[in-house]
């Protein structure tokens, strides 16, 4: 049976590793830089306006929350990374959340989304190895494909696909938080994943 992505409710928020939830559903984490749009995507996929909140300022994510679709799998928004003004001591309170949770081995399956405008950053660089280090599979979404040509989508794609070094059996694909092209696409993949 396919997911419901329609089906979502908000179940907790971690900010330590004793928060993390452990029974036993796949986790889908959802990383991406502060400013990407990531909390834009995941209300997009859920079909929701204002679930994920979308921050004026960038990094208004600073816990790990989890969202429990259908019953059947948890998405996990992670902390954006990067831009967010936040204090050094913050920042290595998030990083620590953060190695915690992919040493966990909850991950099932990790979604980095990056800006289809531009080459990945060397944090999107990184983020990218935390996944591939976890030995999960990897999806990597463009997000805001809409602010680009036609003409451009394909090469930036492949500056994407080379600088993150997306591995054979990994995805990559294409998409607009704002317009929605590109969720159908989208929804199979993460179904696809989930072996329904």
């Amino acid at each position: 049976m396919p997911i419901n992505f329609n089906r979502v409710k908000f179940i907790r928020s971690a900010a330590s590793p004793g928060d993390f939830l452990r029974d036993g559903r796949p986790q889908l984490a959802f990383a991406g830089r502060s400013n990407v749009g990531k909390s834009s995507v995941i209300n997009r996929i859920v079909n929701r306006k204002n679930f994920a909140r979308v921050g004026a300022s960038p990094g208004k994510t600073s816990q790990i929350n989890y969202f429990l679709l259908d019953e059947r799998a948890y998405l996990a928004d992670l902390p954006g990374y990067g831009y967010a003004k936040v204090s050094k001591a913050e920042r290595d309170r998030w990083g620590r959340l953060m190695e915690a949770y992919f040493a966990s081995g909850l991950i099932s399956w990790g979604v980095l989304i990056v800006d289809a405008r531009h080459k990945p950053t060397a944090d999107d660089v990184t983020m990218a190895d935390w996944f591939y280090d976890t030995g999960c599979p990897l999806l990597v979404v463009a997000n805001k494909v809409d602010k680009l040509k036609k003409s451009q989508i394909e090469p930036n794609l492949e500056a994407i696909r080379e600088t993150l070094s997306i591995r054979e059996g990994d995805a990559l694909t294409a998409f607009s938080a704002e317009k929605g092209d590109g969720k159908e696409r989208l929804l199979e993949l993460l179904e696809g994943t989930m072996g329904v």
